[in-house]
């Protein structure tokens, strides 16, 4: 687990995991939306941001989350672990509620200067209409996968948690038995 790649939807909780993964097993984190969006939520031109996303994708080793489905491809070639976090999308959304109310108008730790927290109703639909726009996709690319790379789709915080102990008691060799079937 030297490279390891975070998806979800928004408020799935895949800044937190690889925050948590970054400590647990002294891998740098890569937070996508640091890199995607520059001062006032401008986004990083397509060109810009595919050579950037390679250009990340090139390192040793690291924790990437993020979504960005115009790199995804590159980004699952790249990692030798996938963590799909799979979460309902009535939680994904009280956490981002509750996370923007604790944020208002401040920028997180993970976002770029210049991008404070702010309420969008297109972020809100994105977390909505996921489930049915983007996670069959997403199930179908991993189940192409196959076993060529360790995938984990992890549908709570129990399994969440039960992965970090896991990696915490015995390091970065993980038994493969909450990865896909």
């Amino acid at each position: 687990m030297q490279r390891i790649l975070i998806i979800g939807s928004g408020g799935s909780g895949k800044t937190t995991l690889a925050r948590r993964l970054g400590d647990t097993l002294s891998v740098p984190v890569i937070h996508l939306d640091s890199h995607f969006w520059r001062s006032g939520w401008n986004p990083t031109p397509t060109p810009e941001w595919h050579a950037r996303v390679e250009q990340l994708a090139t390192g040793a080793s690291w924790i990437m989350d993020g979504n960005y489905g115009g790199t995804l491809d590159l980004r699952l070639a790249a990692c030798d672990t996938i963590i799909f976090l799979d979460i309902p999308r009535g939680l994904c959304l009280w956490r981002v509620f509750k996370r923007q109310i604790a944020s208002l108008g401040r920028n997180r730790p993970e976002m770029p200067s210049g991008c404070p927290e702010r309420f969008s109703w297109q972020f809100v639909e994105w977390i909505w209409t996921y489930r049915t726009r983007r996670r069959p996709d997403i199930l179908a690319r991993l189940h192409a996968i196959g076993s060529a790379k360790q995938v984990f789709v992890l549908t709570s915080e129990r399994e969440t948690q039960d992965l970090l102990d896991r990696l915490v008691n015995r390091g970065p060799s993980v038994d493969r038995t909450n990865e896909m079937e």
